[in-house]
């Protein structure tokens, strides 16, 4: 069949199972925009790319689907970067699809001109332009096969303006095949047999489960093992849900603002089975006193990660529900060690080191919210974060009981990313409450996206956590630069519930405990997007932390 070029995107999009794609339109997408003006794929309107970038990331991590973001040459490319960037350092699955000046034009300072496969080349696991309109449906395939297979990520796509005109015939391949990349056949379980030996003869062992147990969809395997042979459970910031946190052997989120059994366990510990994890230094704490009585039994779809932080003495590679199953196997032959009493000293732990909950003086706590969001939804909602203090006490104090709907920038660690990503999750997730857990200065980031869940009537609810100030690089000043408030203290705030209503949505503010309940309820059962401005105390703090340079169980607890 002859089309253009630009036709032959939509196409393909179409024929690759794409129901929704991010984006704002431009010089160099005005013909793809054309052919996108027939199609039943469903278009999200953004204010800002990186909202598009950020909202596709959110659609993928809530759907377990490729997410798709589209943006102009020049400006347009350059503000998916960040976008492009986090769902790099998070595995997620993105295909971003750029304009480009026309073929004859690169190289030559052209209007909006851009290198954007030079400037993504570290962020994203495959980038390709594109040079002739019949490629397209090959390329496009090839861009969804990566994104999604082995360990997930980021693929850019740039389409000049005079390859979406050229005209071709559209042939869609059976499949596609990358000299070299071949992650199905990544797997080695050479070592199988001594990982399960180690398991069987530990004493104290531990699971520390990371994201590639969400994005290997790893949740149920990950169960399995963990109450058939009774050890514990802590994870990353990023596998926070992969384990039901309400479990009686869930530890909790471990690290510099891990919980304290979490943290005591993983130092503890004589064996830690590492499932999925990169042992971020967040985890980690002081790496070479991270766990230092532990065998370290290492299982991830990525080989590059064995070793890489941490050193590992024993590894499996390949697809974590497939590592699991076949360690499970192993060990049903294998009688475990009792552990009555490891399983006693980590209940121990968590009734001497309960969560700082203050309360009784009148002020609104970060908790108490979490709490009545938690509770007013039943533990159902999906939840994404913005980055900071916000995220952290969202990370403590909201338990994940559900796999892939605990929403947050882990690796590169994005202020704005929360709302464009709630967006993008209601989108995925209809049948969902959606709650966006935000600071004001993250907020301020993307609000613009506030409008966009107004037009589309998303019924995002921002639980904004007030304290006007940049509240974690706050509290590092605090307890490390000796009370040196440089640039984060804000002298006016906007206001946030008129904001609110100026971008289609509903605000209102909270400043009393016993208010909280009732405006989580309030704002649940309000159409359309909501911001509740909950005014809390600026000198509270994210605790349990630990301090930079030291191990995790040296926590700062009160």
């Amino acid at each position: 069949m002859r089309m253009s070029g630009a036709q032959m995107v939509v196409r393909s999009l179409e024929e690759l199972g794409v129901d929704t794609v991010f984006g704002l339109p431009g010089g160099t997408v005005i013909p793809l925009y054309d052919s996108l003006y027939d199609s039943p794929i469903r278009h999200i309107l953004a204010r800002h790319e990186q909202g598009a970038a950020h909202g596709a990331d959110g659609y993928a991590r809530a759907s377990g689907r490729v997410g798709v973001c589209l943006a102009t040459s020049g400006p347009g490319a350059t503000n998916l970067v960040t976008g492009i960037a986090t769902a790099n350092l998070d595995s997620v699955p993105l295909v971003a699809l750029t304009g480009q000046v026309a073929t004859f034009a690169i190289g030559s300072d052209a209007f909006q001109e851009a290198d954007i496969l030079g400037a993504t080349l570290p962020l994203v696991k495959h980038s390709v332009q594109v040079r002739s309109a019949e490629r397209i449906p090959e390329i496009l395939k090839g861009a969804f096969h990566i994104a999604a297979t082995g360990r997930p990520g980021p693929v850019l796509v740039d389409i000049p303006l005079d390859v979406q005109r050229e005209l071709g015939d559209y042939r869609m391949p059976g499949r596609v095949e990358f000299p070299g990349y071949h992650p199905e056949a990544v797997q080695d379980l050479s070592l199988l047999e001594e990982a399960a030996a180690a398991v069987r003869g530990a004493e104290r062992p531990v699971i520390f489960a990371g994201g590639g147990i969400i994005r290997g969809r790893a949740w149920e395997a990950l169960a399995r093992f963990a109450q058939a042979f009774q050890i514990p459970v802590a994870t990353s910031l990023l596998g926070k849900g992969a384990f039901p946190e309400n479990h009686p052997l869930s530890l909790g989120m471990a690290g510099m603002h891990g919980r304290p059994e979490a943290n005591h366990a993983l130092t503890s510990a004589d064996l830690i089975l590492a499932v999925g994890s990169r042992f971020s230094d967040r985890s980690t704490g002081k790496r070479d006193r991270f766990a230092p009585l532990a065998k370290v039994v290492h299982l991830d779809r990525d080989p590059a990660e064995i070793s890489k932080n941490i050193e590992s003495e024993l590894w499996l590679v390949g697809e974590a529900t497939t590592l699991l199953d076949r360690l499970t196997e192993a060990l049903s032959a294998l009688r475990p060690l009792p552990r009555k009493g490891w399983l006693k000293q980590i209940q121990g732990w968590k009734a001497q080191y309960p969560l700082p909950r203050p309360q009784g003086d009148g002020a609104v706590h970060p908790w108490q919210v979490l709490q009545a969001a938690f509770d007013a939804t039943d533990g159902e909602a999906l939840v994404a974060t913005e980055v900071g203090q916000n995220q952290m006490w969202a990370a403590l104090h909201y338990p994940a009981i559900h796999p892939g709907r605990f929403l947050t920038s882990g690796g590169l660690g994005t202020m704005g990313y929360g709302l464009p990503a709630a967006m993008g999750a209601a989108v995925a997730r209809p049948d969902l409450p959606v709650f966006c857990v935000a600071g004001d200065g993250s907020l301020l980031m993307n609000i613009q996206e506030l409008d966009t869940c107004a037009r589309y009537g998303l019924p995002v609810k921002v639980l904004l956590l007030n304290n006007s100030c940049l509240g974690m690089v706050r509290q590092w000043q605090e307890l490390f630069y000796d009370h040196r408030y440089s640039q984060t203290l804000y002298s006016r705030d906007p206001d946030f519930p008129k904001l609110a209503e100026a971008l289609g949505g509903t605000g209102f503010s909270v400043d009393r405990p016993e208010e909280v309940r009732p405006a989580v309820d309030r704002a649940l059962a309000t159409p359309g997007p909501v911001v509740v401005d909950f005014r809390i105390p600026r000198d509270e703090k994210v605790l349990p932390m630990v301090p930079p340079g030291v191990p995790i169980d040296e926590m700062i607890l009160e």
